[in-house]
């Protein structure tokens, strides 16, 4: 499945995928991947793991190909054959340096790269930052085909809620560190509504509304449906993920 990982910039997304991949430590609790512990197994649940963040700015002077080949003499099951492939459906020039790739192309070189060696695990750190729409449409649909083929599952970490929606099996929502919502993302959006109503109706809604939005004519805000009742007289809508975490986060906003 792919789990959806969002929270506003500093939320804690990175520094937690930073605690997965092993790059910072962590002096409590503990980390499990595939059943086992990171602590004393890290090598070798690393090589199940593919891991992108964001553009690919190591080795600028050195060629796409080589960069391919070093990288993959530290995983077993790397597939150079399957690089070059990915390198193509990306437009990625095997024979070009990085530095001569635009930062597009560099954040590409770093999923080709996560891709390449079979990983059970799959870790992309902002991985549509810096593409423009059509490159992250192709992304978007390269997941799902590789979600399609089984046995391996995305952890998909971004502020941009919209990608979610195309892709996302489960979400997980995180604020300060703390974990705010882990569901499907059905169920999350499903258990949610938006709505809309004069002002002096909010007075009546404000204990039951996550978050709401005070305009000059009325007012916009997020509810559990399960708090809804027949007698509140606004109108209600489906709201998006980018809305459900706005108004989790900002709890009163007044234009």
């Amino acid at each position: 499945y792919i789990l959806g990982f969002i929270g506003q910039n500093g939320a804690g997304k990175s520094t937690t995928i930073k605690c997965l991949t092993g790059v910072n430590p962590y002096d409590e609790g503990e980390v499990t991947v595939f059943g086992k512990d990171f602590r004393t197994h890290s090598l070798e649940i690393l090589q199940d793991v593919g891991f992108s963040s964001g553009a690919m700015d190591c080795y600028p002077n050195e060629k796409v190909e080589k960069i391919g080949r070093t990288y993959g003499i530290f995983f077993k099951n790397y597939d150079n054959e399957k690089f070059l492939r990915l390198c193509k459906t990306f437009h990625i020039d095997p024979s070009k340096k990085v530095r001569e790739l635009s930062q597009g192309m560099k954040v590409k070189l770093g999923i080709a790269l996560a891709l390449s060696h079979d990983a059970k695990l799959i870790i992309l750190d902002e991985p549509t930052s810096g593409l423009d729409p059509v490159a992250r449409e192709e992304l978007l649909d390269l997941l799902q085909k590789i979600m399609e083929q089984g046995n391996r599952s995305i952890l998909f970490s971004t502020h941009i809620t919209s990608d979610l929606d195309k892709c996302a099996d489960y979400i997980l929502f995180i604020n300060d560190g703390k974990q705010i919502l882990f569901d499907t993302k059905d169920n999350i959006i499903d258990g949610h509504a938006l709505v809309r109503g004069k002002k002096e109706v909010l007075d009546s809604l404000k204990d039951r509304l996550i978050g709401h939005k005070v305009t000059p004519i009325g007012f916009t805000g997020l509810i559990k449906r399960e708090d809804l009742t027949d007698y509140d007289d606004v109108e209600t809508s489906t709201p998006t993920l980018e809305d459900i975490m706005v108004y989790y986060v900002k709890e009163e906003i007044v234009l």
